[in-house]
């Protein structure tokens, strides 16, 4: 029986930092490539505008979006508006959207966070988890 409490107890405990007010999209890029990249930029920006926070995570290959040195193919203009999958992005943190890459993605590449675009942050896994696990947060994967 005091297990039983004790299980209940800790469960309550945690539960408030559950329904915490949460990013309402959290979009998590991993695409390698620069089109997909950018749709999840445009779709991002679409849902900013519609009255959406946003919180941005970049892993794998994706993460390369947040380098200050970032690969030509990322701030490359492409068509139809001539705009970048780094350029929306940076547009996107000016207007509140929070982006951050993965907590492993410096370390995998034997880095630290001066790498990266100024504004750009590393997440730490508890809050991101909170984040994508917020009541209401949709998480899109990219």
């Amino acid at each position: 029986m005091k297990k039983m409490l004790a299980a209940l107890a800790l469960t309550a405990l945690a539960t408030p930092a559950l329904a915490q007010d949460g990013p309402d999209i959290v979009t998590v890029v991993t695409a390698d490539n620069p089109q997909t990249q950018l749709m999840a930029m445009v779709l991002s920006a679409q849902a900013m505008e519609q009255g959406n926070s946003l919180h941005i995570l970049l892993c794998g290959d994706g993460g390369d979006m947040g380098l200050a040195e970032a690969p030509a193919d990322i701030t490359a203009p492409q068509p139809p508006r001539d705009m970048s999958p780094q350029g929306l992005m940076q547009m996107l943190m000016q207007n509140g959207a929070t982006v951050e890459v993965c907590a492993i993605y410096l370390p995998g590449m034997g880095a630290d966070e001066s790498v990266l675009l100024e504004g750009v942050g590393v997440a730490q896994p508890a809050a991101m988890a909170a984040a994508m696990a917020a009541e209401g947060t949709q998480v899109w994967g990219f």
